[in-house]
């Protein structure tokens, strides 16, 4: 439009011309304009004020220069936002948490599949994930949905909108891969890889506020634990529904159609598939970890089975005999809920403990043997359980558990009342443990 100005103006010798922007100037903020039919092109001076000069928003030109507008929203500013996404911060208020993924079983020979490389939390910034090998960087959100690379499917890299913000998945002809999100996220992200060949190391890194920092990344966070794995391996028979028994932290992806040049990719014996079916070594226990050994299916009833109505379980013997008999009495708050094979795993919050045999942390995982919502605890609320600790004969798995007959209340100042003298009846049981809290 700017060059259009200039139209059949006497400009060299009496000759005058139409013009159109030329874009091949050195200067975006000079008016370049390009003599239609002819092969060559002449600077009329600046732009206009206000004419945007770069594919970054906001950056216009004033007076023949190029400016860019800083964080602070100011023009020509250099004001920049910090890893924390404070303008002009020095990432004084944030944490920052770098990883390396290793998994020996990969680099064992298998197993092949979807394996989970880490949770981010939500709230992180700044969060950059790279890999350099045949494997394939996939993503799930707080939902266990797939975002990217999911269900046996290989995404084109680009933007994609994930968490409520952005996030650029990049990769290179040969190996190198990555993500890059700014943040700050909005929900949990689960970071998976779909291996093909022996894991080289997925390198990851992001930045939390102190108290999430704290939260997740504390001396005894659940997120502190060992890299676990869950195989999704590629079926042969599309029609064959295959079940592995693995350490695993995410659900099994719905039957897919792959072509057949994935499923040669992913083609591996499978005497070397299988070898995560041998017992573990007895280990010593020291406290709740927050393993996951179970099936890897969809939360699916059994043939046969119905869930039926939940066991209702109240009232003032039920209530002071569970008080007595259970490791945990304690009031917390539902965060998160993910099926889990035939199980439920809660995520809550500890807010107060009345009565515990065992140490337990601020964030605790909850879990119930069972898909049917029984007991049936909803997000956000606040709950009173009676819960137990559960070992399994390997010695493998230590965790808390949620029966279908726990004393499971929502939380009301009434209850609380109810549950403040119940501890001096229990004290004709023996000794116990002193109850505390995690740091």
């Amino acid at each position: 439009m700017q060059c259009a100005a200039f139209n059949d103006r006497p400009l060299v010798a009496g000759n005058s011309f139409r013009w159109t922007t030329f874009h091949g100037g050195s200067n975006p903020c000079e008016l370049s304009c390009l003599a239609l039919g002819h092969n060559f092109y002449y600077n009329f001076g600046h732009v206009l004020d206000g004419t945007s000069c770069s594919k970054e928003p906001g950056a216009v030109c004033v007076n023949g220069r190029c400016l860019k507008p800083g964080c602070d929203s100011i023009l020509g500013s250099k004001q920049q936002e910090d890893a924390c996404m404070v303008c002009g911060g020095h990432n004084t208020t944030c944490l920052h948490h770098k990883s390396v993924y290793q998994n020996r079983r990969m680099e064992a020979g298998g197993p092949f599949g979807y394996n989970e490389v880490a949770m981010i939390p939500a709230g992180a910034t700044h969060i950059r994930v790279t890999d350099n090998s045949r494997n394939y960087l996939a993503l799930q959100n707080g939902r266990s949905q797939f975002v990217i690379n999911g269900n046996w499917k290989i995404s084109v890299p680009g933007e994609y909108s994930v968490a409520g913000t952005k996030l650029l998945y990049r990769r290179s002809a040969d190996t190198w891969e990555s993500f890059e999100v700014p943040g700050p996220t909005q929900e949990d992200l689960h970071l998976m890889v779909l291996a093909t060949e022996r894991n080289s190391g997925i390198e990851y890194e992001y930045w939390l506020p102190p108290d999430q920092y704290a939260l997740y990344h504390g001396r005894r966070s659940p997120l502190r634990q060992a890299h676990h794995t869950s195989s999704y391996l590629p079926r042969i028979q599309p029609t064959t529904s295959t079940t592995t028994t693995t350490t695993t932290t995410i659900r099994s992806p719905p039957n897919t159609t792959r072509s057949h040049w994935f499923l040669d990719l992913l083609k591996t014996p499978r005497q070397s598939l299988q070898h995560n079916h041998h017992q573990r070594p007895r280990q010593p226990i020291t406290r709740l970890e927050r393993e996951e050994n179970h099936r890897n299916l969809l939360p699916q009833a059994p043939p046969g089975r119905h869930c039926g109505k939940c066991l209702r379980v109240k009232g003032r013997r039920e209530r002071q005999r569970q008080y007595c008999q259970k490791d945990f009495v304690f009031r917390a708050k539902v965060l998160g809920k993910l099926y889990r094979g035939e199980e439920t795993r809660y995520d809550v919050q500890i807010i107060h403990t009345y009565r515990n045999r065992y140490r337990l942390e601020h964030r605790e995982f909850l879990w119930v043997q069972n898909v049917c919502d029984c007991p049936k605890l909803e997000e956000g609320k606040q709950y009173i359980l009676m819960v137990r600790r559960h070992i399994n004969y390997e010695h493998t798995l230590n965790r808390i558990l949620m029966e279908e007959e726990s004393y499971v209340v929502p939380y009301r100042p009434r209850e609380d009342e109810l549950l403040r003298p119940l501890e001096r009846l229990c004290s004709n049981r023996g000794p116990k443990e002193p109850a505390e809290l995690g740091v």
